[in-house]
């Protein structure tokens, strides 16, 4: 978006569909910045048919962010209807969310770090100070030869 204001979203999970699709309708009235593609994509529906909406001839690139999960992405543009957002197959692929469809839950868990997982707070360790005199054969075992004088 232009403004760089945060809008809230309910995304359809569609392990059916490849991309990642928004509607031309929500994405005008919450003022994405679309842009045009140089080349329309074909869009086909489950039946292999061509879809009525004709090709993909737009794209919005925004920030998405969910549960402390950060990500730059760009979004084809099409008629969805009364859905907002499709996050498809290459998407569902790359992060692997876990999902309890029980509860309606996503988690993101398995994200590859490319995609700006929120960065887990590390815990200190201790470290086990080592006098020389005292303890020689350690410091052989934990120092590589090449070190060694």
């Amino acid at each position: 978006m232009e403004n760089h204001e945060r809008v809230a979203v309910r995304a359809l999970l569609d392990s059916g569909a490849m991309g990642l699709f928004m509607d031309m309708t929500f994405a005008r009235e919450k003022g994405f910045k679309i842009e045009k593609l140089k080349n329309p994509l074909l869009v086909r529906n489950v039946d292999r048919t061509v879809n009525a909406g004709g090709a993909i001839t737009h794209q919005v690139e925004c920030n998405m962010f969910f549960k402390g999960h950060i990500e730059r992405i760009r979004i084809d543009v099409c008629n969805l209807g009364k859905t907002e957002v499709i996050l498809g197959m290459l998407w569902l692929a790359a992060h692997n969310p876990k999902i309890d469809w029980e509860k309606e839950e996503v988690k993101m868990t398995c994200c590859p770090p490319i995609y700006g997982r929120k960065k887990q707070k590390r815990k200190k360790k201790k470290v086990k100070k080592i006098e020389k005199d005292k303890d020689k054969e350690m410091l052989k075992r934990l120092v590589p030869k090449r070190f060694w004088k």
